[in-house]
C-alpha cells in the first residue's frame, strides 16, 4: 500500500508493507494556496513513489471524517473542507483509496508496528500543535458511528475554560498542547519565547520552567485519568513533538493519574513513549488502506 501522511507543511508519502515495514518514501511541500493546488499535490506526492505492486492507497489528513460517504468535512492548517476526498482521489489515480485522520492513523501504526504491537486495547495521545488521539478497542481500530470520532483533544477538560482552536472551551488541547505551552512561556519569559525554549529551560533546571511543565503536566494527567476510567486500555502510547518533554511532563502526570485513575485499571495499565516518531502518520494511513480489501477477502 502507499500511505500518505498529510500536514501543514509537508507531505510524506511512501509504501509500506503489510507489517508495516516502509519500502521507499518521499517528502514534498504541502500546497496550502487553493484545494485543488492540494488536491494536484497529493496527487503528485502518491505518483512519486507509485509502482505496478500498489494495491491501493490510504491518505491520512488533519481532518475530522465522515467515513460513510468518504468526505472531509473540516480540516486544520489544509484547504479541505467539505471534500469527496475518497472519490476525487479514485478518480485521480485509478485506485482504491481510503482516507483516515492523520492522529487514528498514527494510532494505528503504533498499534501494528510500533509501541503497541500485541495490545488489544489501546489509547494514543499525540501532543503537538494541537492534540490528537487515536483509539483500538478489542483489537481493532475504532472511530465512532460516522468515523469521526475519538478527537480526544477536544474532550472539555475544564467547564468554560480555555478557548480551544475547534471554537469550543476548556479542551484538552487548549491546555496540554504545544500551542498551549507557547502560550505559557510568552507569558513568564517574554515574547520571544515558545514550549521549545521551556522545555531546555526546564532540562537546565529552571525552577519555573519545571514548575510550568509539572503544571501542564497534571492537566494531561486529569485527561488521561479519564480515558483510563473509560476506556480500561491496557497500554497508553504518547507521541507528537511537544511529547518530547518527556518525564518533566509524564512523571506529574503520573502522580495525578494514581488519583483520578480507578483500580483495577490504574494498576495494570502502562504509559510509553511512541516508537515511531514522524513516519507513524504515514505508515498507518497504508496500514487502514489494508482493512477494506481484507474485509472483502474475509
Amino acid at each position: 500500500m502507499i500511505g500518505v501522511d498529510v500536514g501543514g507543511t509537508k507531505i510524506l508519502a511512501g509504501v509500506v508493507s503489510r507489517a508495516g515495514a516502509v519500502v521507499r518514501q518521499r517528502e514534498s511541500p504541502t500546497p496550502l494556496s487553493s484545494e485543488e493546488a492540494l488536491l494536484d499535490g497529493l496527487e503528485a506526492a502518491v505518483r512519486g513513489v507509485l509502482d505496478d505492486a500498489v494495491a491501493a492507497v490510504g491518505f491520512g489528513v488533519p481532518s475530522r471524517i465522515d467515513q460513510r460517504v468518504g468526505v472531509a468535512i473540516a480540516s486544520a492548517n489544509i484547504p479541505l473542507v467539505g471534500v469527496p476526498l475518497r472519490d476525487v482521489m479514485q478518480a485521480r489515480l485509478g485506485l482504491p483509496v481510503v482516507i483516515e485522520n492523520d492522529a487514528n492513523a498514527a494510532a494505528i501504526a503504533e498499534w501494528v508496528a510500533g509501541a503497541g504491537r500485541g495490545t488489544r486495547d489501546m489509547v494514543m495521545l499525540t501532543l503537538g500543535t494541537g492534540v490528537g488521539g487515536g483509539l483500538i478497542l478489542g483489537g481493532k481500530p475504532y472511530r465512532g458511528s460516522i468515523g469521526a470520532g475519538v478527537e480526544l483533544g477536544h474532550v472539555v477538560l475544564v467547564h468554560d475554560g480555555l478557548p480551544c482552536s475547534c471554537g469550543g472551551r476548556g479542551h484538552v488541547e487548549s491546555y496540554v498542547s504545544g500551542t498551549a505551552a507557547d502560550a505559557i512561556a510568552r507569558e513568564a519569559f517574554g515574547p520571544d519565547a515558545d514550549a521549545h525554549e521551556l522545555v531546555r529551560l526546564a532540562r537546565e533546571g529552571d525552577p519555573t520552567a519545571v514548575e510550568l511543565l509539572a503544571e501542564i503536566g497534571r492537566k494531561l494527567g486529569s485527561a488521561i485519568g479519564s480515558l483510563i476510567n473509560t476506556f480500561d486500555p491496557e497500554l497508553i502510547v504518547i507521541g507528537g513533538g511537544f511529547a518530547a518533554a518527556g518525564e518533566l511532563l509524564l512523571a506529574p502526570a503520573r502522580e495525578v493519574i494514581a488519583r483520578e485513575a480507578l483500580k483495577p485499571m490504574r494498576d495494570s495499565v502502562r504509559i510509553v513513549d511512541a516508537e515511531l516518531g514522524t513516519s507513524a502518520g504515514m505508515v498507518g494511513a497504508a496500514l487502514a488502506a489494508f482493512e477494506p480489501l481484507d474485509a472483502a477477502a474475509a
